[in-house]
C-alpha cells in the first residue's frame, strides 16, 4: 500500500479535535458518538433506540455546534401533520398570492424525537426528505441543503400510542444504535459536570464546507475487492442462508437485508477509515459496523420469534460461517 494521502491524515486530526470538543459536554457514550460521526461523514441517517433521559438531544445539538450546522428538533406526536414537518403554503393578502413557508425539516441535522409516535402521512413526508433530500409542497419540489442527516429516536419502553415504522423507512436508516444507561462512574461524572461545575464552552472545529469536503474524501476511500466480496456474501447469506450451509438459522429468518445494506456497510466502513486517518478500508472497519447496519434489516420469522431468537445471534452464526479473508492492501 502506498503512503496514505496527507489530506486524509489532516482530516483525521480535525475530526479527532471535533470529537474531543463534543466529549467536553457528553460523558461516556463513546460508541454512540463514533457512530454518529460515521453517519455524518457517510451521509447516513441513524435510528437510535433507548430510554428517555440519555442525552440523545444533547449529543446531536453538541455535534451541530461543533460542526457549525443548523440543528432542528421535531417532537413526533400522534397529532403531528405533514405540514408541521415540511412546511405549507399560506395566502398573503398584501401580495394577493400564496407563499411557501418551509418547515423544520430544512436543516442540516434533524432530531426526529420518538419517530414511531407519528402517523403514516408524516412518515411518508419524512421518507421523501430522507431518500430524495427534497420535499414537495403544492406540486413544487424544494431541495434540502447538504449536509442533511436525520437522527430518529425510539423509546423501547412504551408501545401505547405508537405506530409501526414501515419497512421501507426503516431500511433508509444506515444504523440502528442501542443506547444504554451510563455506568455508576459515568453517572458521578454527569452529576459533577452538570450540577457542581460550570459547563465548558465548546468551539466550532469543523465548518460546513469542511464537512462536505470530508464527505467527498470518504467517497474516494479505496475498497479492496476481497472486502467487497465479503460484504456481498454476508448480505446474501441473510437472504438465502441455505446457499451458505446455514441450515441452523434459515428457519428463523423471514426477510434478509436489502442491497441498500451492502451500500451502507461499505460507505460506513469508508467513513470509519477516514476517522482513523486512512484512505483505504480494513476488514476490521467492516466487522465493527456489521451489527449496527444489519440489526434492523433482518426480519425474524414466526419460528424465530417463538424460539426467542434475536437478530444478533443470527448474525453471529452467519459471521462464524462466512469468515473474512486476510487481505494485503494494494491498489
Amino acid at each position: 500500500m502506498s503512503d496514505i494521502k496527507p489530506e486524509y491524515k489532516e482530516a483525521a486530526k480535525k475530526i479527532e479535535s471535533a470529537l474531543y470538543e463534543v466529549k467536553k459536554i457528553i460523558v461516556g457514550q463513546d460508541y454512540i458518538l463514533e457512530r454518529v460521526l460515521v453517519g455524518l461523514l457517510a451521509g447516513g441517517h441513524i435510528l437510535l433506540e433507548g430510554p428517555p433521559g440519555l442525552a440523545k438531544t444533547l449529543i446531536l445539538k453538541t455535534f451541530a455546534d461543533v460542526l457549525d450546522l443548523h440543528f432542528q428538533r421535531v417532537q413526533f406526536t400522534p397529532d403531528l401533520l405533514p405540514s408541521d414537518l415540511i412546511g405549507t403554503q399560506i395566502y398573503n393578502q398584501k401580495t394577493n398570492d400564496f407563499e411557501t413557508i418551509l418547515g423544520p425539516v430544512f436543516a442540516n441535522l434533524i432530531l426526529a424525537d420518538e419517530i414511531n409516535r407519528a402517523p403514516s402521512k408524516v412518515q411518508s413526508a419524512l421518507l421523501e426528505a430522507m431518500q430524495e433530500k427534497q420535499i414537495t409542497i403544492a406540486k413544487k419540489s424544494h431541495k434540502i441543503e447538504e449536509p442533511f442527516i436525520v437522527l430518529a429516536t425510539q423509546n423501547p419502553i412504551e408501545a401505547e400510542g405508537t405506530y409501526q415504522l414501515p419497512e421501507a423507512q426503516i431500511d433508509r436508516f444506515m444504523f440502528k444504535l442501542i443506547i444504554s444507561y451510563p455506568s455508576a462512574k459515568e453517572e458521578i461524572a454527569i452529576i459533577t459536570r452538570f450540577c457542581t461545575e460550570e459547563l465548558p464552552k465548546i468551539k466550532k472545529i469543523i465548518t460546513k464546507s469542511e464537512l462536505l469536503e470530508f464527505q467527498r474524501l470518504v467517497e474516494k476511500v479505496y475498497v479492496d475487492p476481497s472486502i467487497v466480496n465479503f460484504i456481498a456474501d454476508l448480505i446474501s447469506a441473510t437472504r438465502t442462508p441455505m446457499d451458505y450451509k446455514l441450515e441452523n438459522v434459515s428457519q428463523f429468518i423471514s426477510f434478509g437485508a436489502s442491497p441498500r445494506a451492502s451500500l451502507n456497510l461499505t460507505q460506513a466502513g469508508k467513513a470509519l477509515a477516514l476517522i482513523n486517518g486512512r484512505d483505504y478500508i480494513k476488514m476490521e472497519d467492516i466487522e465493527k459496523l456489521i451489527f449496527d447496519v444489519l440489526r434492523h434489516r433482518v426480519t425474524l420469522s414466526y419460528e424465530g420469534i417463538m424460539a426467542k431468537e434475536n437478530v444478533g445471534s443470527i448474525l453471529t452464526a452467519i459471521l462464524n460461517t462466512i469468515k473474512p479473508k486476510k487481505i494485503i492492501h494494494s491498489r
